[in-house]
């Protein structure tokens, strides 16, 4: 098995856990565990898919380019969710998925 291989398998089990922890829980902080988990995967198969690629000495940072991006759309996302996890816990004095159910304006 090369090394890609390794790296792909490592990325989707990652994904599968955070896809997991996405769907099954009620609290919202770790519904937003799980989607950083899967931004996460996305990662690794940027950052594999660059460094085993045959043209890695002719665009030496192009997948590296794609991942800090990647973390810049997870920071704001993370930076937005917990925003709005807070505002949910002034108003329902908890962080259930559940118990938020309707918007006010």
């Amino acid at each position: 098995m090369s090394a890609l291989h390794l790296c792909l398998i490592f990325s989707t089990l990652l994904f599968a856990l955070g896809l997991a922890a996405a769907l099954s829980r009620s609290n919202a902080i770790l519904v937003l565990l799980g989607v950083e988990l899967m931004l996460n995967a996305a990662n690794i198969n940027f950052i594999a898919f660059w460094r085993f690629s045959p043209q890695f000495a002719s665009n030496p940072h192009a997948g590296v380019i794609f991942a800090i991006f990647s973390i810049a759309v997870a920071a704001a996302e993370a930076a937005v969710g917990l925003a709005l996890i807070i505002a949910v816990y002034r108003h329902y004095k908890n962080v259930r998925l559940q118990d938020a159910d309707q918007l006010k304006g």
